[in-house]
């Protein structure tokens, strides 16, 4: 176990301690000048409903190609939520979402009458699409709509753990987006990510920004502190993933068949409550029963899929794993997928499919998703047999993820490698951080949050909740959590060392 573990394991922190600490950052920052070759940016309403009505939207010119800053330029897409008190701003935090291939002008709609409440009118809240996504440019790789599925992008093995047609699909994939792709797919990159963050920045005229990272968006976040490190102000990395340079995001995928051991159990014990005898979705009598009977179907599934309510998509096994998966996230995501469990075990009853399952994702989507994650670095051209092996051996220690997290992706036969070095996260820059961690995060397991604080050090302080989940700050009801990210963001203050919230 590492120090770091040990810290958040045995300082028994009450809620109270958690959210006291040292004032880190106390004067707002300077606004710079907008920069002479900054693009300008024009603004206009772009109000959704449900959302702040003051939120606005821009489009935001950025180099192709960093390395050629006056060559071709793509479009990003920007938006912002001005502080509603003036006096009390101090400048602007941006809102950076997961994916690959989250839309942060979408998470800004969602999230931003809460942060504004939390926030107190402390920052204009900002957000950008990255490039590839949403209104922003975006790329096609031409996939063929079977192979954009959700459970055919994530690579599920067949029955018994076969791969033969991942490794087909894979391979079609990465020639189908090397083909249709172009330069624009090639530039989807974290570190291009970063890049555009610090152009908004300065068309912003900050000097500084302030930030809120979720998921593959703390990556984003940490790299651009890594790269830019006197722009950053105060800077909340929310589910953190191993940053580990030869991996990433092959790193984050093999992690997820331990966040789902980890996360499970509040499933179990949720799904064998007495209390859902109430709402009729009890799934047994007791909590160890319940991860049997979820694999059970999921092999009878695999045997027999079963006819689903969105014409010709049937659920299958990997149709009710990929659900458990996406219902993992968030305790109220339960409910819904003890329905699907009881409908596929009910002969007399039509499973609706989640949404997310129903139909094949966007082919712009299905392109960053998978663009990313192959640029970033060069991924092993390992041998099938070797892919074999390995899913053999991961679906017997990790039933629940079947052999997913180490499967075939098209990033092993991605026709170009990385255009640059991945960025190695380290200790050096301001000590302006504030990590927030679930201990039973289903997609950033702890373990590999525990990789980012240590490559940090002594810039970072980590807040470990024991609420399970994913995406902790104004997600999972924390209220120990939220108040100390609230208290960094409004008033400079991190607890004094790492701390640990209780539920």
């Amino acid at each position: 176990m590492t120090t770091y573990s040990r810290k958040a394991l045995l300082l028994a922190l009450s809620a109270a301690t958690a959210a006291t600490g040292l004032a880190v950052t106390t004067a707002a920052p300077a606004a710079a000048r907008t920069a002479p070759d900054a693009p300008a940016l024009t603004w206009h309403p772009c109000a959704k409903p449900g959302g702040p009505a003051a939120q606005e939207c821009a489009e935001l010119p950025v180099p192709l190609d960093y390395s050629d800053p006056g060559g071709p330029q793509i479009t990003v897409a920007v938006s912002r939520i001005p502080s509603d008190r003036p006096h009390a701003r101090r400048g602007s935090l941006v809102v950076i979402p997961g994916g690959p291939g989250g839309s942060g002008v979408q998470r800004l709609t969602q999230k931003g009458a809460a942060l504004q409440k939390e926030l107190a009118g402390a920052y204009d809240l900002v957000a950008l699409d990255p490039r590839g996504v949403g209104g922003s440019t975006t790329a096609s790789c031409g996939l063929e709509p079977g192979d954009r599925y959700m459970t055919s992008l994530r690579s599920w093995p067949g029955p018994n753990g076969e791969i033969t047609e991942n490794a087909a699909r894979s391979r079609r994939t990465a020639e189908a987006c090397a083909r249709n792709g172009g330069p624009v797919l090639r530039s989807f990159t974290t570190v291009n990510q970063a890049r555009d963050i610090d152009r908004f920045r300065e068309a912003l005229g900050e000097r500084k920004l302030s930030a809120w990272g979720v998921s593959y968006g703390t990556y984003v976040g940490a790299v651009y502190a890594q790269k830019y490190p006197q722009r950053t102000d105060r800077w909340v990395l929310d589910s953190s993933g191993d940053p580990d340079p030869q991996r990433v995001a092959r790193g984050w995928l093999a992690n997820m068949a331990q966040g789902a051991e980890d996360r499970f159990p509040d499933f179990a014990a949720w799904a064998a409550h007495p209390d859902r005898d109430t709402d009729g979705l009890r799934l047994a009598a007791t909590p160890r029963e319940v991860e049997p009977l979820v694999l059970s179907l999921a092999a009878s599934l695999d045997r027999t899929p079963r006819a689903s309510t969105a014409p010709g998509v049937p659920l299958t096994g990997n149709g009710l794993r990929q659900a458990l998966q996406n219902a993992l996230y968030s305790d109220s995501s339960f409910a819904p997928f003890a329905r699907l469990v009881q409908a596929a075990q009910d002969p007399a009853r039509i499973p609706a499919l989640p949404p997310e399952l129903a139909q094949p994702i966007r082919d712009q989507d299905a392109a960053i998703m998978v663009g990313v994650i192959c640029n970033d670095v060069a991924w092993p051209r390992t041998p099938m047999a070797a892919y074999r092996r390995a899913v053999d051996a991961d679906r017997v220690r990790h039933p629940l993820t079947a052999g997913l997290p180490v499967n075939v992706l098209p990033c092993s036969f991605w026709k170009t490698g990385p255009a640059e070095q991945p960025t190695r996260i380290t200790d050096e820059g301001p000590s302006n951080i504030l990590m927030v961690q679930s201990r039973r995060d289903p997609a950033t397991p702890y373990s590999g949050g525990l990789k980012m604080r240590e490559a940090l050090g002594g810039r970072a302080r980590l807040v470990t909740v024991e609420q399970g989940g994913h995406g902790v700050y104004l997600g999972n009801g924390n209220a120990c959590g939220d108040r100390t990210v609230t208290a960094f963001l409004t008033t400079g203050e991190r607890p004094a060392g790492d701390a640990y919230c209780a539920n």
